[in-house]
């Protein structure tokens, strides 16, 4: 069994059960070595990290999982210490995001599949900039062919022309879902309900218009990163809100967002000027 980020271990004698006679190649003086791509699994959710690995395990016999982490740190500890041929990026992970992590190798030698949960409309972002990307939930198809993908396009690594067009691309996009990880599974909901969110250490609780809120163990920061500027704008350490649902900007106290879904927050006074800013943007004088 895998531990994540820093704890991941491989023991040297480990081979996938099933498939030892993959690992080897018999010729005329013995055996020799049959070259593997070396894959790395960065996914902070276990149960989708998991998910992955036995899927790779099933379909794809033909990689070798090397490590696995959950973290930007935990990601950049991983590659440089095994080398990868592959990584599996999910986009949202501890500390930051995908885009964080590939900002530290701005010429990779290895191949990216971005694992995401955004729905079809951010998805164009990925085929229009041909960066490989499997759905969550993945289907065994969908990962043979982007394994099979990557192994024959191993000359092919992801440059920073393509990465810089496809985070412009997914942050301008128009996606109308966003994927939650919560204690009782992988829930969807949609953006244009989404008022409010609210930090509570590493927690993130989503306010919606209607429906109960949803708490999930990711902080603030992450999805401030990963939700649409255009759309939401954080007014405080605590409050990232959708522009959409700002009813009144309030003076009192150093100046108060007033929601429509009657809910008080606090501006900081260093956002307010662009808080009110990107509101008369959206506004008709």
């Amino acid at each position: 069994m895998f531990q994540s980020d820093s704890q991941t271990k491989l023991n040297p004698g480990f081979i996938l059960p099933g498939y030892a006679k993959a690992l080897m190649a018999r010729d005329r003086t013995g055996y020799k070595s049959f070259s593997m791509p070396r894959v790395v699994i960065i996914e902070d959710e276990t149960n989708a990290r998991n998910n992955l690995r036995r899927m790779l395990t099933w379909y794809c016999p033909t990689v070798i999982i090397v490590g696995e982490a959950e973290s930007v740190s935990g990601g950049l500890e991983e590659i440089r210490r095994h080398a990868p041929e592959i990584v599996f990026l999910d986009i949202a992970i501890k500390e930051g995001t995908g885009f964080d992590l590939l900002a530290h190798f701005p010429h990779p030698g290895f191949g990216v599949i971005f694992t995401t949960a955004f729905d079809h409309f951010a998805l164009r972002a990925f085929e229009f900039n041909t960066i490989d990307y499997l759905l969550k939930p993945i289907v065994p198809e969908d990962l043979r062919r982007a394994v099979r993908k990557a192994q024959m396009n191993r000359s092919g690594p992801l440059y920073p022309e393509q990465l810089g067009s496809l985070m412009k691309s997914v942050h301008n996009s128009s996606f109308e879902k966003i994927a939650l990880s919560t204690s009782e599974g992988l829930i969807f909901l949609r953006l244009k309900e989404l008022v409010r969110l609210e930090a509570g250490g590493s927690y993130t609780t989503f306010f919606f218009f209607y429906g109960k809120p949803v708490t999930v163990a990711r902080s603030l920061r992450e999805f401030e990163k990963l939700l649409p500027p255009t759309k939401f704008f954080r007014i405080h350490q605590s409050h990232l809100v959708n522009l959409h649902f700002v009813e009144s900007v309030l003076k009192e106290d150093g100046g108060y967002a007033l929601m429509e879904d009657t809910s008080r927050l606090p501006i900081s006074r260093r956002r307010k000027d662009a808080f009110i800013f990107r509101l008369k943007e959206m506004s008709i004088d």
